[in-house]
């Protein structure tokens, strides 16, 4: 008997996809691009940590990019035409950071780093690359949003609002590109055990006064009704199948994994 074909029972056959995920050195990131590349894609392992990207693109045969998405010069080098960008068939947006504290002591630089890399620079790696998608009339944008998107928390101002920017930059892109094959969604997790959480147990305890033992127990799963970290392969389970055939309906929408804090 012959083996199943790669992606066989999901609709996920990326074979002779090119694949850019942000933030791919580690985390979500990372399991996204061993996910796709699972499912035979070809991989651009984006990340600003060199050493991170080029371990990762080693694992699955890809091809790592050193890029800071803060840097404004930086990114539109990488969105220029003819770059690594202008042929890419699925683009990840993945890349991320955070900072902890109340409005009034926010840093503004800050505040406008974090909407640099969590919405900016998603816009200029869309824009770049949903031409060649048109082109083909097939394509698939998804984004590494968060509860976040949809809910609020206190001391995350910049971290909310680009969140919640980024569900409303999906749906345009959604509107815009549903007619010609290319979908864009979001995925929304809860926390995720991911060195970006592990760095804001102490922010958080901080914040709220708390000892850290406290912090993930009720401040981080307080409002979930499943009292566990998700793991960053469930995140890129769902991210597959949104880059799959079976899911070439879904355009537009908030697909939540936050163990049912959203539904309160």
């Amino acid at each position: 008997m012959n083996p199943p074909a790669r992606g066989a029972g999901s609709g996920l056959d990326l074979s002779g996809r090119r694949v850019l995920v942000t933030g791919g050195g580690s985390g979500i990131g990372r399991a996204c691009v061993l996910r796709l590349a699972a499912a035979g894609g070809t991989l651009l392992v984006l990340d600003r940590d060199e050493g991170a990207a080029e371990a990762v693109a080693d694992e699955v045969g890809g091809v790592p990019l050193v890029v800071d998405l803060g840097d404004r010069q930086a990114l539109a080098s990488l969105c220029e035409p003819g770059g690594p960008v202008s042929d890419v068939d699925v683009l990840v947006n993945n890349a991320g950071l955070q900072h902890v504290a109340p409005v009034e002591q926010f840093p503004p630089d800050r505040f406008a780093l974090i909407l640099q890399v969590m919405v900016q620079a998603p816009f200029e790696l869309a824009r770049a690359a949903v031409p060649h998608m048109y082109a083909q009339g097939w394509g698939r944008l998804v984004h590494v949003s968060s509860v976040h998107g949809l809910r609020a928390s206190a001391h995350k101002s910049a971290y909310v609002a680009a969140k919640h920017a980024i569900e409303g930059l999906s749906k345009v892109l959604a509107l815009e590109g549903g007619g010609r094959g290319v979908t864009s969604n979001t995925v929304c997790p809860g926390y995720v055990r991911t060195p970006l959480v592990e760095g804001q147990i102490a922010a958080q305890a901080q914040a709220h006064g708390l000892p850290e033992s406290e912090v993930v127990r009720t401040v981080m799963l307080g409002a979930s009704s499943i009292k566990r970290l998700i793991e960053p392969s469930e995140v890129a389970e769902l991210a597959a199948y949104l880059c799959s055939e079976a899911a070439s309906y879904a355009n537009g929408s908030a697909f939540v994994l936050d163990g049912g804090w959203s539904a309160r």
